[in-house]
């Protein structure tokens, strides 16, 4: 099944899944890590610790709350695979401030981040169809753990947009 083949998509998450290409979940997953892997961390590096209005995170605090979000959106996937109904939310902001991403490299980051996908990769290689069929309630309402692969691949797609879109351009400044 392919990104236009889900069907409904999951109102608060169809902004993440949109940023996919019209691929399957496996595929998504793959172009995603090759994103990771190229992700452009010297351009990152230039821009530090700036951000581009106050309260916001940094490039650090964006990449440990892809890291984050992956892992509770795993269990989700696993959770809903196995028949449970439902499974609770979290607080990213609360989750961000707890990381202290700012003591670790960029470069740590992205090394995690890459395992941490290679990891979601065969976990969504050993789902049957039935199982990606399953759907939980999760925050913001029911999706299935197919809907899940692809918010992961765009959730982190919008993420890598907004660095480019507004933190980039510090480094111009």
């Amino acid at each position: 099944m392919t990104r236009a083949q889900l069907s409904p998509l999951p109102a608060y998450f169809d902004r993440y899944i949109n940023r996919t290409d019209d691929v399957d979940v496996h595929t998504a997953l793959l172009i995603g890590l090759d994103e990771l892997e190229h992700a452009p961390l010297d351009e990152w590096k230039r821009i530090r610790d700036r951000v581009y209005a106050p309260g916001k995170w940094t490039v650090k605090d964006i990449l440990q709350h892809l890291i984050d979000t992956e892992r509770v959106f795993s269990y989700r996937a696993t959770s809903f695979a196995r028949g449970e109904a439902e499974v609770k939310g979290y607080e990213e902001d609360a989750y961000a401030r707890l990381a202290e991403a700012s003591r670790r490299t960029l470069d740590d980051l992205q090394e995690e981040s890459v395992a941490l996908r290679r990891s979601t990769i065969l976990q969504f290689r050993s789902f049957t169809a039935e199982m990606l069929k399953r759907r939980g309630q999760g925050f913001k309402g029911p999706y299935s753990v197919h809907d899940i692969g692809f918010i992961l691949a765009g959730h982190q797609r919008w993420h890598f947009g907004i660095i480019a879109e507004r933190y980039l351009p510090l480094d111009r400044e």
